[in-house]
């Protein structure tokens, strides 16, 4: 069946125009040979009937060796096959003994040719075979070669014919022999798998890895990606028929060492090709142990599931509670090879919450679970005990803590060596549980719990005792214990005070006058239960972190201590505000370097356009300086309060459950607005004498 042009582009490489393969045109074989030389290509195949070996009557020319390239049988422009051409290199074979100089080069040509015919002009002939097979397929060619007499030295060899060619399918084992009729020794063979049929392209970009299919765009095609398990049979993840070209995309999470793809063209008897080109790829092999699993299989069995199989180790170890690395059981249970995906058991008795399974890779520990912590609950305060027997009945009995195996009745500052004897005697009277036992030994876990409750018993008592003497002396004591009571609400009052609601202050930098109104704002608020946050403040941390960043971190704090955001409006502010909504980025007029009002306005908008306004933010405006119905309708959700005439208000929403009755709020906010009249009488001056306070504004405002 001949191959289409793209299918060999995919087998030769993602370029084939790079390969520069050969292109012959027409359907016939050909043959040609070095110069000097004469060759001739016998019409039609010819039986392939080696014969046996015959004696040498003088000089032949035998084949030595055999050399194939990959050309292109072109019937059209972009309709090719694959086709293998063979070059046959000759020498001269002589049996010793029977080599003389001939007089002359007709002398020599009867010498060299059993046949009666002379050849002509004193040359020597021979007759190569060459034999083809590539299942379905097999050919026999015969060449004939004529080597002038000038040219010949024995074993030395004299030049090559090639011949072109023999056409075979991508993918298929090719076998070509060569020998001459009569055949004077052993055949030559020659052996070559060709590429297979189709080839992919993979690259990585990123966190994505892609699959590229470099397919005309009519040519229909299966793709199946696979884990190739070595133990188990090949588990399918993905298949699809599709048509060319394709890119398939992967996210680097979803590669393991045994991920393999498998391409064929939709026809008949199709070859399929597969490829594993992940196998050395080291996020696969951490992304393989990231997938990797332990499942326990009551009542003893567990498995390790795995997409892939996975060298590695499983053995069993003891965690202490309270203690970070796992303690390996003494005397080691066997290590096992793990099969992934097959059931294993665990060769013990009974099962505990502190016994746990580590896997390991190359002495590296890759996974650890302690699989029965979901049936038999969290882990337990038990002792560990290692019995060991060796020969002649002999035992010895040690507890296994972080330090090691301690020797039971040691005198050791342990805990295993303080309840030495008790520990001994619940071993005898059965309270322990036998976790494994064989020739070598057995382990035992003996439950603490009644130990501590007698420690803790001791504490509990002791403090009781120390609460009862307290009181007698707090009875005894009465007025002065009134007056620490006295000292000690006062305390946590004004440690409330101290440390107040928090809000954070945004505004618009307009001018100097206007942020000096806004410091006197922020420091009358400072009179109250309240820590104001404002960038006038903290222009320091606000000029090293950027105001977007100093503003993100101001508003993440003041929200998760259940402060507020206090957006002040002003004119210039209104005009941002306004310029983000119309245009969804951020105005396009220069702002100062510590304007986080600006920056802060990408925060801001998405909480008011998703309903989470509410609760968060309080909007306020100086009635002096703008109108009402100058905030955008957007900032409705929140309240919006004019300054000063509605201050009580305002105070009453920043303090929320802690503001003071309304006499004292009353109060509060008549000292807020006398700290306030000065710095608003100059808001209110006219722009000349503003313009002049503007260049001194910043250095004015740094109070850091």
């Amino acid at each position: 069946m001949p191959v289409p042009w793209f299918l060999l582009s995919l087998a030769l490489g993602p370029s084939p125009m790079v390969l520069s393969l050969e292109k012959l045109v027409g359907p016939q074989d050909t043959a040609r040979c070095s110069p000097a030389f004469s060759c001739h290509l016998w019409d039609g195949d010819m039986l392939c009937l080696p014969g046996s070996i015959v004696s040498t009557p003088g000089p032949v020319l035998v084949p030595t060796r055999l050399q194939t390239e990959l050309v292109l049988r072109c019937h059209q422009e972009t309709d090719c096959d694959l086709c293998v051409r063979v070059v046959v290199h000759l020498a001269v074979h002589v049996l010793p003994g029977h080599w003389e100089e001939p007089e002359d080069e007709e002398q020599f040509g009867r010498a060299a040719d059993p046949e009666p015919e002379e050849p002509q002009n004193g040359s020597l002939q021979a007759q190569v075979v060459l034999s083809f097979q590539a299942y379905p397929t097999a050919r026999c060619v015969l060449l004939e070669v004529q080597v002038p007499a000038a040219l010949v030295q024995p074993g030395q060899p004299v030049g090559s014919v090639v011949f072109d060619c023999f056409e075979a399918a991508l993918g298929a084992e090719v076998r070509i022999w060569s020998y001459t009729q009569p055949r004077y020794q052993k055949e030559l063979n020659f052996t070559q798998q060709l590429p297979a049929l189709p080839w992919l392209n993979v690259s990585a970009d990123g966190e994505d890895v892609h699959l590229v299919l470099d397919v005309s765009e009519n040519q229909r095609f299966g793709l199946s990606l696979y884990w190739n398990q070595a133990q188990n049979p090949t588990k399918p993840w993905w298949h699809r028929n599709l048509t060319g070209p394709q890119t398939i995309t992967l996210n680097h999470t979803d590669l393991v060492p045994c991920l393999c793809i498998q391409v064929w063209p939709l026809e008949p008897d199709s070859v399929r090709t597969s490829i594993c080109p992940f196998v050395n790829d080291r996020r696969a092999h951490r992304n393989l142990w990231r997938a990797v699993r332990l499942q326990l299989l009551p009542p003893r069995g567990w498995r390790l599931e795995a997409p892939c199989s996975l060298p590695a180790e499983a053995t069993l170890c003891w965690q202490i509670p309270g203690w970070g690395s796992c303690q390996p059981l003494v005397p080691p249970l066997p290590r096992e090879n793990v099969t992934v995906n097959k059931a294993l058991e665990f060769p013990l008795l009974k099962g505990h919450p502190n016994l746990c399974v580590q896997v390991r890779n190359w002495e590296k520990l890759q996974l650890q679970e302690c699989l029965w912590s979901d049936s038999l609950g969290p882990l337990k305060d038990d002792m560990l005990l290692v019995e060991t027997r060796g020969p002649q009945d002999n035992r010895s009995l040690c507890a296994l803590e972080p330090s090691g195996c301690t020797p039971l009745l040691s005198k050791a500052s342990t805990r295993a060596a303080h309840f030495g004897e008790q520990l001994l005697e619940d071993l005898q009277s059965g309270q322990c549980l036998q976790l494994w036992d064989d020739d070598l030994g057995a382990l035992w876990a003996c439950p603490m719990d009644k130990y501590i409750h007698q420690r803790w018993a001791l504490v509990w008592l002791a403090c009781l005792l120390f609460a009862a003497v307290l009181f007698l002396l707090l009875l005894l004591k009465k007025d002065h214990v009134k007056g620490w009571l006295r000292l000690l609400k006062e305390d946590v009052r004004l440690g409330a005070a101290a440390r107040g609601r928090p809000a954070l202050l945004l505004y618009s930098a307009e001018d100097a006058a206007f942020e000096r109104l806004v410091g006197a704002l922020a420091s009358a608020l400072c009179q109250l239960p309240l820590r104001v946050v404002v960038d006038l403040w903290s222009r320091r941390e606000l000029s090293a972190q950027g105001p977007l960043a100093w503003f993100h971190a101001q508003r993440l704090q003041t929200l998760q201590e259940g402060g507020v955001v206090v957006l002040l409006f002003s004119p210039g502010a209104v005009a941002l505000c306004h310029e983000w909504l119309q245009d969804g980025s951020s105005a396009s007029r220069a702002h100062g370097p510590h304007d986080a009002f600006a920056a802060s306005l990408s925060c801001v908008l998405p909480d008011f356009l998703q309903g989470r306004a509410p609760g968060r933010y309080i909007g306020a405006y100086f009635d002096s300086l703008l109108h009402p119905d100058a905030v955008p309708a957007l900032f409705r959700a929140m309240p919006v309060l004019a300054l000063p005439s509605q201050l009580p208000d305002f105070l009453r929403a920043l303090q929320g459950p802690r503001a003071p009755r309304h006499r004292r709020l009353a109060d509060k906010a008549e000292q807020v607005s006398q700290a306030l009249q000065s710095a608003l009488n100059s808001c209110i001056q006219p722009p000349g004498i503003q313009e002049t306070g503007r260049e001194m504004g910043p250095e004015a405002g740094d109070r850091t």
